[in-house]
């Protein structure tokens, strides 16, 4: 049995910058095998919807290159090069398990040399300025603890006039169905996860960081403070999750 089906991870809002990036490493590192099954199951493959709504609103328009920061299992980053077959995607991400499952998948997908795969640090962007014509994180962005921090380098990768644009889980608008999916999120999603993943508690934390993000019009903000403008943020699936999306002014 792996001993970290018993770790309590502390409540999100109680961790430091440190302590938290390494809860989401160990995380992480435990549920890659069934991190896509249990994806389609908990969201009823919308999340499959989400991507390729987010994906359809990407812009290629001077370099065709895509930066998908917290690439994970890589869906995103596939789902791209399906869309959009003149662009090449760089995926980075700081777990190696979650990459190591993402590039099996890329070996049998008929784009797969146009992908290329990074280990790397979201604060820290290894690439120069005006690289990508887009940045984009799917889910990702409520495990950075330094969330402005991220969108300044995602800003700073990208051209002028390019977009910065972030998929992320949320709370669906109205008391009731908020108290329905709080209720699935709370008690149902734990249960699935125990039966499907070594580390159920991962889930429990996971739950934790949707319900601990900020709702979408505070997060539109930051976004705006991290420099970007035409901030937009699309509800899907009636706010299970939204898409922002910001762009690099012309003169950045």
């Amino acid at each position: 049995m792996d001993p970290r089906q018993n770790t309590r991870y502390p409540p999100v809002n109680t961790l430091t910058h440190a302590q938290r990036i390494r809860v989401v490493k160990d995380i992480f590192s435990t549920v890659p095998a069934a991190y896509d099954f249990l994806n389609r199951i908990l969201s009823i493959r919308r999340d499959v919807h989400w991507r390729r709504a987010a994906v359809s609103r990407m812009r290629f328009f001077q370099t065709h290159r895509l930066l998908d920061v917290g690439t994970g299992t890589c869906d995103l980053a596939i789902e791209a090069v399906r869309r959009h077959p003149g662009i090449r995607v760089v995926g980075l991400d700081l777990v190696r398990e979650m990459m190591e499952v993402g590039r099996r998948k890329i070996r049998q997908n008929a784009a797969a040399s146009r992908i290329r795969l990074l280990m790397g640090d979201a604060l820290n962007l290894p690439f120069a300025r005006d690289q990508f014509d887009t940045a984009a994180v799917a889910f990702g962005i409520r495990n950075i603890p330094d969330r402005i921090a991220a969108l300044r380098e995602m800003t700073r990768v990208v051209v002028p006039g390019g977009t910065v644009q972030v998929l992320e889980m949320g709370l669906p608008r109205g008391v009731l169905l908020q108290r329905l999916h709080r209720t699935y999120l709370n008690h149902v999603l734990p249960r699935l996860a125990r039966t499907f993943t070594p580390n159920p508690e991962a889930y429990h934390y996971l739950v934790d960081s949707i319900q601990d993000f900020p709702e979408p019009g505070v997060f539109a903000r930051i976004m705006q403070s991290a420099g970007l403008r035409h901030v937009a943020v699309v509800p899907l699936t009636f706010g299970v999750a939204y898409l922002h999306t910001g762009r690099k002014p012309e003169d950045g």
